[in-house]
C-alpha cells in the first residue's frame, strides 16, 4: 500500500504559544476540502506549548521538540525536513485562518501550473474592535500573478506602510527540494522576504489570490521589539548574498537596485535619528553629508516617519529578545515567532 500524502503540510514554529496555539492548531484542521498535516515545531518554549501540542488529541498533529533554541527560521526549517504534503503552508503560533483559505490556494495555483501562492490578509485587534483587510482587493485582483520585480518593488522601504512581505505563501514542496530552499537561519528580520524573493528569483510563479484568507493578529500588551542598525546591516548582507546566488532580470535588478538603496536610506536614517536623540551636532551633520536622502524624510515629523519605518519592518516570526534603544514599537514581541 503507499504512503498517505497529505495534500497539506502546515508548519507553526511555537515559542510560548500557550495562549495562542490551540486557535491556530485548529484553523488548520478546520480547512475544508484538503487533507492535511499540522506539524508544531516547539523552539523550547518554558510555558506548556509543547504538552498543549503533544495533547491536542488529533493524529494529523505532529509534534518536533527542537534540543535548544534556534529561533523562527531553524524552528521552520525543522518542519520543512519533515514534512510530507504535496504543499506547505507557513501558520504563525498566534494567527488563523479562514476555513476555505487552502483550498481556494490550491485550486488557484494548481490551475496556472504555479509553485506558489499568496493571498491577501485580515489584520484583527485582540482586545479591540478594530478590524482591517491588508491589501484593497480591486488591487490583487489586478495582479493575477506577482514577479520578483512586483515582490522586491514592494519592498522598498518608506514606499508603503504595508508590502507584500507580510504575505504568507504557500509553497509546492517538491518546488522547494528541488531547488533546496531553506530559512536563512542567520536572519532575525526578513527571513520571510530572502525565502520568496528566492523561489521566485529560482523560477517559481506566484498566483495571487485577492481573497482574504489568513488572519494577521496584534495582541494587545504584546512585548515590542525594536529596530536596530544592525538589523538594516543584515538585510543588506542578505540581499547582496540573494544577488550573488540568482540571476534577475532587468526589470527586477532596477528594482533590487531601489531596494537597496532604501536600505543604506533607512541606515542612515536611524543614524540620523540617534545623532538628534542624543544632542550630537557632529553626528547629525555626519550622516546628513554622508546620505544627504535621509535628511528629506525628517519633512515628516519624525514620530510619523518612525511609525512608517518601524511598519516596514515588522514581521512575524521573530524571537531575538527586544533591545532597550529608543526607538518605536516592532509591533508584535519576539515571542510572538513572528518574521
Amino acid at each position: 500500500m503507499s504512503e498517505f500524502i497529505p495534500d497539506v503540510s502546515f508548519i507553526i514554529a511555537a515559542y510560548n504559544a500557550e495562549d495562542t496555539l490551540e486557535r491556530a492548531i485548529d484553523s488548520a484542521l478546520g480547512q475544508g476540502g484538503v487533507s492535511m498535516e499540522v506539524i508544531v515545531v516547539d523552539d523550547c518554549s518554558t510555558d506548556g506549548t509543547r504538552s498543549l501540542a503533544e495533547n491536542h488529541g488529533d493524529p494529523r498533529v505532529r509534534v518536533v521538540a527542537l534540543p535548544r533554541n534556534g529561533g523562527p527560521s531553524a524552528a521552520r526549517n525543522a518542519g520543512l525536513d519533515v514534512a510530507t504534503g504535496r504543499w506547505v503552508a507557513v501558520l504563525d503560533s498566534d494567527d488563523a485562518m479562514r476555513p476555505d483559505r487552502l483550498a481556494r490556494m490550491i485550486a488557484r495555483a494548481e490551475k496556472a501550473e504555479a509553485k506558489i501562492a499568496v493571498d491577501n490578509l485580515d489584520v484583527v485587534r485582540e482586545n479591540a474592535d478594530e478590524y482591517y483587510t491588508m491589501f484593497p482587493d480591486d488591487k490583487l485582483a489586478r495582479l493575477p500573478e506577482m514577479s520578483l520585480a512586483d515582490f522586491i518593488t514592494s519592498n522598498v522601504i518608506f514606499r508603503s506602510e504595508h508590502n507584500f512581505g507580510y504575505m504568507k505563501p504557500i509553497f509546492e514542496r517538491a518546488f522547494i527540494e528541488s531547488h533546496g530552499l531553506r530559512f536563512d537561519e542567520n536572519l532575525k528580520i526578513g527571513e520571510d522576504y530572502i525565502f520568496l524573493a528566492s523561489a521566485l528569483a529560482d523560477g517559481g510563479r506566484c498566483v495571487v489570490e485577492p481573497m482574504a484568507g489568513y488572519i494577521y493578529y496584534i495582541r494587545k500588551g504584546s512585548i515590542s521589539r525594536v529596530l536596530e542598525i544592525h538589523h538594516v546591516d543584515a538585510m543588506i548582507e542578505a540581499d547582496k548574498r540573494f544577488l550573488g546566488s540568482h540571476t534577475l532580470d532587468a526589470e527586477a535588478l532596477a528594482a533590487q537596485r531601489r531596494r537597496a538603496r532604501s536600505l543604506r536610506e533607512a541606515r542612515s536614517f536611524l543614524n540620523l535619528v540617534q545623532s538628534i536623540k542624543s544632542k550630537s551636532p557632529v553626528g547629525v551633520l555626519k550622516n546628513a553629508f554622508s546620505n544627504p536622502r535621509a535628511v528629506r524624510h525628517l519633512s515628516m515629523p519624525i514620530v510619523a516617519r518612525l511609525k512608517r519605518f518601524a511598519a516596514f519592518f515588522r514581521r512575524r516570526n521573530e524571537a531575538a529578545a527586544a533591545s532597550s534603544a529608543a526607538l518605536p514599537s516592532m509591533g508584535k514581541g519576539p515571542h510572538s515567532n513572528k518574521g
